[in-house]
């Protein structure tokens, strides 16, 4: 096996804990992992050298709301598709991700192990993926989309068939024995964490945006086997009632919350809970909905939560709610993937955002220690960026131009530091 060395000099690196940035840093990087971080003189032997020319370094991007196999906006249709074709469009969305900075996705639902091992073996380019397999889902939930007048047949049985398997469209559960069963089966497929529909949704058919699914007892059912396999659960959840029950229940994270209110982020608070907005999928749907052939009612239920997105943000900040950067986009709207950064500015200063999508993320997803900070130990993944992130994260709105040297695992994806 060959043992490759490099370092990179002469860099201004962003500190993603304290959010400072640190002059006259030099990253030694031994294979995929940072060897060392010092400001102090030092001999790099062999090493070859990389030249940020005073540039700031940063962790790279951590995006923890993400469906890479969501190549069309049209979830039923998607699911109807071969799951050859299904992969082949994620591994454009991958690739699309990692070259916008996100070395790291947390897939919300849809992703499976096949496409986590491809890209661990170079099959694919495409950010770390951790996995959540299907989301566990009560019959009408945010994960049942099967139209109405769609049924079961004799004996249970689905009548309604997602012949790719498709992970986005839910593994249905009733009752405690069903919902611990669901859960133990995406364990089972190499979950890395498990997905709870909590509460309503905009794009299932039959269910209010601001109503509450699985009854307590089943919501902490799937805590427990979460936990049991050294998991975690997170909710997608909006209402207020809805968030305080997953909480409750023990979810670690709480993906949307855009209705939330003061009494709820302190019971988010109280519990070491996370909150996830997803405020640019919001925006591209109000742009796009309509043309996608959403329904009114898909509409309607899209304009209230839109409506209180930045709001939910300044909630949560306010009551010392930790708040996680994701997109949640869907097909083409993937492109949209930086713009949430612009969209958190009324809630969020340009650090605070930058740490959302490094560190906090990291905590989060309990991997701190290998990513989301530039720190001996921890894989090297990393950016370097033109202009100052402390003050403006213009550069990653047009990565092709801000983005001058992109690194995944030691190995450099993209050099553009003598352009």
């Amino acid at each position: 096996m060959t043992f490759r060395r490099q370092a990179l000099v002469n860099a201004r690196l962003f500190d993603s804990a304290s959010g400072a940035l640190r002059p006259h840093t030099t990253l030694v990087i031994e294979d995929e992992r940072i060897a060392a971080v010092t400001q102090q003189p030092l001999q790099v032997g062999d090493a070859e050298i990389i030249d940020a020319g005073g540039r700031v370094v940063l962790p790279g991007l951590i995006d923890a709301h993400v469906h890479v196999m969501a190549a069309s906006a049209d979830l039923v249709g998607l699911a109807l598709q071969p799951p050859s074709l299904v992969g082949a469009q994620a591994s454009h969305i991958l690739r699309g991700m990692l070259h916008r900075g996100f070395t790291t996705v947390r897939d919300a639902a849809g992703a499976d192990f096949g496409l986590q091992e491809a890209v661990e073996r170079g099959r694919y380019e495409g950010p770390r993926l951790f996995i959540s397999g299907f989301p566990i889902s009560q019959t009408g939930g945010h994960a049942d989309m099967r139209p109405k007048g769609v049924g079961r047949g004799p004996g249970g049985s689905a009548m309604f068939c997602s012949c790719a398997g498709l992970g986005l469209m839910g593994a249905i559960a009733d009752g405690v024995g069903e919902v611990r069963r669901a859960v133990r089966e995406q364990v089972r497929h190499g979950a890395n964490q498990i997905k709870i529909m909590a509460g309503g949704g905009i794009s299932s058919p039959t269910d209010p945006i601001d109503g509450t699914q699985f009854s307590l007892e089943e919501l902490r059912a799937a805590v427990e086997e979460a936990e049991a396999a050294n998991l975690y659960a997170l909710a997608h959840a909006y209402s207020p009632r809805a968030v305080t029950r997953a909480v409750q229940a023990g979810v670690r994270s709480i993906e949307h919350g855009n209705l939330i209110d003061e009494a709820t982020a302190r019971v988010m608070k109280t519990h070491g809970a996370y909150l996830v907005p997803t405020l640019s999928t919001y925006a591209a749907l109000a742009d796009e909905g309509q043309r996608l052939g959403w329904s009114a009612a898909m509409m309607a239920k899209l304009a209230v939560v839109q409506a209180q997105g930045i709001e939910a943000v300044k909630i949560a900040r306010a009551e010392g709610v930790p708040v996680v950067f994701g997109t949640d986009l869907l097909g083409h709207m993937h492109a949209r993937q930086s713009g949430e950064f612009a969209l958190r500015t009324g809630a969020m200063s340009a650090v605070e955002a930058l740490q959302s999508a490094t560190l906090t993320a990291a905590r989060m997803m309990g991997q701190e220690a290998h990513i989301g900070q530039l720190l001996p130990g921890a894989w090297a993944d990393l950016l370097v960026v033109d202009g100052d992130p402390t003050r403006s994260l213009e550069m990653l709105a047009d990565p092709e131009q801000g983005i001058r040297l992109l690194m995944k695992g030691g190995r450099v994806i993209r050099n553009a530091l003598a352009a």
